[in-house]
């Protein structure tokens, strides 16, 4: 992938002056002049192109493998492949997706300890080596089905900090991984590092720190067997917003520290991690349409509370995505979502205790049990901020009801810097960046002019 075209990639640029969120506001003005006010979504594929930045400036040491399980559209592949990223791939189609894209077999790691036999012949055929096994049976499977592989032992991580666990599912004990490396040396078998993964959402970043330093352990239990030991991975668990207590760059910190301390930069061991969430999750903002509404008189309020017009009815408001659809990430990914309205509320407007709906006809297909939000009507629009991760790459069409369409936007000058990296190939140094998060040193070995100060724009 040396050329990009705007046509490949199937998106709009934005004009100067305007951000995204200007084209949320044009889709709703569009849709609201019809009865099809279907649920959408808009991506600002310039904000994953900050976040790659943001990225290689605060761990410079650290390759980033974009998850593919958490958002599988194209267009976001395609983004972070032209940065130069690799992929965790977890099954044959999305080794497929990212390999029908230009991307080499080098940059993407199969990250699933449990796979099955077909898909590791696939990638045996297709040239993918990197491959993550748990436990004996999986080493067993890849000596029959992939004699070049390059084998990555996850290791177990204490997850109980991580909304999300995933080692009561995946990873080795540590007192478990001198007999595992013993197996794969009696196989034949290539082992070239250890993954680790701390639970998605994590909330302690010292969990790290003691992951890295059992990654050490297992490095030293290698190199007594003669294997070269050259790649840790560190997984996933990077916040994908900043509405969140813990923030990318505290984490960022505990990692670098610990690496600098286990896995110096002269050690020869190269680190890559898994994130998913932190690339998407911002990016992507849903707007849905209420297409029902119900009111519940409430019999008495509590006596201690003012009359103020709010506690004589409860509002449910009914939407046309759910969780079936865009927030099966509430039942999936503990997911908390709360809207905010199309228009701003008066300053003495009164708002009432809410809930919201989805569509279908299950009684669990609930988006908010509570919240508080005026009384609005059939018609009007609510945003969800904050949608791309874990979304649209497990939604449903359940019950008959239709996936949201997606419009993808981008600014001319993260265009420019996209293409840039592109043709080049080059790694991206990240120097003071201006307010839209493109460096000012974008454009410099290849002569591209990028404005200093680049804009958000508007769909033309």
């Amino acid at each position: 992938m040396n050329t990009l075209t705007s046509a490949e990639f199937e998106f709009s640029f934005l004009e100067e002056g305007f951000s995204a969120r200007d084209i949320v506001e044009q889709k709703i003005n569009e849709s609201s002049m019809t009865d099809d006010r279907d649920a959408f979504y808009v991506c600002d594929l310039g904000d994953v192109l900050k976040k790659h930045l943001r990225w290689m400036r605060t761990m410079p040491r650290v390759t980033p493998f974009y998850a593919v399980k958490c958002n599988d559209s194209r267009a976001v592949v395609m983004t972070l492949a032209s940065l130069g990223a690799g992929f965790d791939c977890a099954s044959k189609m999305e080794i497929q997706l990212v390999q029908s894209l230009g991307v080499d077999p080098s940059r993407i790691i199969y990250a699933n300890p449990c796979k099955q036999v077909s898909q590791i012949k696939y990638a045996s055929t297709h040239g993918v080596r990197m491959m993550t096994f748990d436990s004996e049976v999986e080493l067993m499977k890849v000596a029959r089905c992939h004699d070049n592989a390059k084998l990555v032992l996850r290791i177990a991580t204490d997850d109980s900090k991580a909304i999300c666990r995933l080692s009561v599912k995946f990873g080795a004990p540590l007192k478990a991984c001198r007999g595992l490396l013993e197996r794969a040396k009696e196989l034949g078998l290539d082992v070239i590092g250890v993954s680790f993964h701390v639970g998605s959402g994590c909330t302690d970043p010292e969990t790290f720190t003691q992951a890295i330093s059992d990654a050490r352990c297992v490095f030293d239990m290698g190199d007594e067997l003669g294997f070269n030991m050259n790649l840790l991975d560190i997984g996933g668990g990077y916040p994908g917003s900043d509405d969140v207590k813990l923030k990318f760059e505290e984490i960022a910190v505990v990692i670098n520290l610990a690496l600098d301390k286990y896995f110096s930069a002269d050690c020869g061991v190269r680190i890559i991690a898994e994130p998913g969430r932190y690339y998407v999750a911002s990016a992507y903002t849903l707007v849905v349409n209420i297409i029902a509404k119900k009111v519940i008189l409430n019999e008495q309020s509590a006596p201690d509370e003012e009359d103020d017009g709010t506690n004589d009815r409860t509002l449910m408001y009914y939407v046309n995505d759910g969780v079936y659809g865009s927030f099966n990430c509430i039942l999936y990914d503990h997911a908390h979502c709360l809207p905010t309205l199309h228009k701003k509320p008066k300053p003495d407007e009164v708002m009432y205790h809410c809930s919201i709906w989805g569509p279908t006809c299950d009684g669990l297909d609930r988006i908010a049990e509570q919240c508080s939000l005026p009384d609005l009507q059939v018609g009007d629009w609510l945003v969800f901020e904050n949608m791309g991760a874990y979304t649209v790459a497990a939604s449903s069409t359940f019950n008959g009801f239709q996936r949201p369409d997606i419009y993808y936007v981008m600014s001319r000058p993260a265009w420019q810097h996209v293409q840039q990296i592109c043709a080049q190939g080059m790694p991206v140094h990240v120097e003071e960046s201006c307010p839209a998060g493109i460096p000012a040193c974008c454009g410099r070995e290849s002569g591209l002019e990028i404005p200093a100060k680049p804009c958000q724009t508007r769909v033309v």
